[in-house]
């Protein structure tokens, strides 16, 4: 039930999933910023949360790498209050979306839990897909938690459909930015951003 919740998942959970989780809470919070004045508009956490984990578990507690961070800042997204976690059966069993950096990362969320492989893709593979995707077979576009919930499950459904159970491409995968410059980081948070605007932009229409 809402709000709707979206599961991103990296390795360490220090660079690649820290970022997704921010900056999709940033895209949410600016579709927002869009609407009427006068028109009360619910909390980002009422109707997307997004959250992250990382396979290997080896980060826990620690913060986003300053990198990572500074990327989410320039964004407008905020950094603050990350602890790294490591990924437990839980966390996808309460996932609508599930969005790994890798194949081989999407690999290990469907063996440990093998029912989330319908909503379970490499972020790549998802944006790819996400442009045959017809609005308007979508539920109604109204701004209540319910209706961005049902929404966003009827997307993931519709993008599901869409793969046609076709394995991911190579390019869908994240370069893995961990010890690398700046400009890395830059490039995989623009790529972030390609698949996580349209999201955004599509469970709030409006």
């Amino acid at each position: 039930m809402p709000p709707f919740t979206v599961l991103h998942v990296c390795m360490g959970n220090i660079c690649r999933s820290p970022m997704a989780e921010r900056l999709l809470a940033l895209a949410v919070r600016q579709r927002l910023a869009r609407v009427p004045a006068g028109t009360a508009a619910p909390e980002v956490d009422a109707l997307v949360h997004s959250h992250s984990a990382g396979t290997g578990g080896w980060h826990d507690g620690e913060e986003m790498n300053p990198p990572a961070a500074r990327q989410v800042r320039a964004r407008g997204g905020d950094p603050a209050g990350f602890a790294a976690r490591k990924l437990l059966s839980e966390h996808i069993d309460a996932a609508d979306l599930v969005l790994t950096a890798t194949a081989d990362q999407q690999d290990y969320v469907v063996a440990l839990r093998p029912d989330a492989g319908p909503r379970t893709f490499v972020l790549g593979e998802f944006g790819r897909l996400l442009p045959v995707i017809d609005p308007a077979g979508l539920p109604d576009g109204t701004l209540t938690p319910d209706a961005v919930y049902a929404r966003g499950v009827a997307l993931v459904e519709a993008v599901d459909a869409a793969r046609r159970g076709a394995a991911p491409l190579p390019a869908d995968d994240l370069d893995d930015p961990w010890g690398r410059g700046d400009q890395t980081f830059s490039r995989v948070a623009d790529e972030i951003e390609e698949t996580l605007v349209p999201l955004a932009r599509l469970l709030i229409p409006s």
